[in-house]
């Protein structure tokens, strides 16, 4: 393992080397890098959603060329290099484990693992909750992890009935909204309904990536029933092969 390790981190030098390297790797920065690293990621979670092994083990290696091209990157600049990322979630996993890495023994509860997090982020300067939520994830995750945060400070109803009225006002306020408030009613409106999702105790990033799943099968299942002229017909004809496939999925469920 250690010499594929170093066989890669020796690619990345080339590549990134001024005179001799790749002049596309050697024009990049972290800024430009970044939307290809987050692209592998979401490229290994469908490897993993497909079940397909062998696509998975290539995506994971794209993935780990990205930490490896960060690296070098920041080696380059006198910051840090691939190695000090290894010790640092090294170190961060055996302190976020002390019932496996040390004598403290335990379960790993939810709020022991919160608190541990939370303690990381007090030495590390953190001045307010929402401090570590980082503004690139998607927005619907970014929206729970801000609310769950809040909640740990007991910023959060006590049952469903809140978030539920809330969703409501929310979609009145969006119909009535003017051209220019209209975007941020809208976002309103979506936060909220994360937060009733989460009050139902689920996970809105898990239950609308499902809802497309969905979605995307239904419509695929329609096209195949019309033919390929599902485009020319008109709404109403639409709609029925909707009600027809939701019929079959029913048939087939029973």
């Amino acid at each position: 393992m250690t010499q594929q390790i170093n066989r890669l981190l020796a690619i990345m030098e080339r590549l990134r080397d001024p005179e001799h390297g790749c002049e596309w790797d050697t024009a990049q920065d972290f800024a430009s890098i970044a939307p290809y690293t987050i692209e592998e990621a979401y490229e290994v979670a469908d490897a993993i959603e497909r079940a397909d092994m062998d696509d998975l083990r290539g995506e994971l290696g794209d993935l780990l060329f990205q930490v490896v091209f960060h690296a070098r990157m920041a080696q380059q600049a006198g910051y840090f290099g691939f190695e000090d990322v290894a010790q640092t979630i090294s170190d961060k996993m055996e302190a976020r484990h002390p019932h496996i890495f040390s004598d403290e023994g335990g379960v790993m509860e939810d709020k022991r693992w919160e608190d541990i997090k939370a303690a990381e982020r007090h030495h590390a300067g953190s001045t307010s909750a929402m401090d570590g939520v980082a503004k690139a994830l998607p927005a619907l995750l970014r929206a729970q992890k801000l609310q769950k945060r809040a909640a740990r400070q007991g910023f959060d109803w006590p049952d469903t009935e809140g978030p539920k009225a809330k969703v409501l006002e929310e979609i009145k306020e969006l119909e009535e909204a003017t051209s220019a408030k209209i975007e941020e009613e809208a976002g309103d409106f979506l936060f909220a309904a994360v937060n009733l999702v989460r009050a139902f105790g689920l996970d809105a990033e898990n239950a609308l990536r499902a809802a497309n799943a969905k979605f995307e099968r239904r419509y695929r299942m329609m096209e195949d029933i019309a033919g390929g002229d599902f485009a020319s017909r008109d709404l109403t004809e639409q709609e029925e092969l909707w009600q027809e496939v939701k019929r079959r999925e029913q048939s087939q469920a029973t």
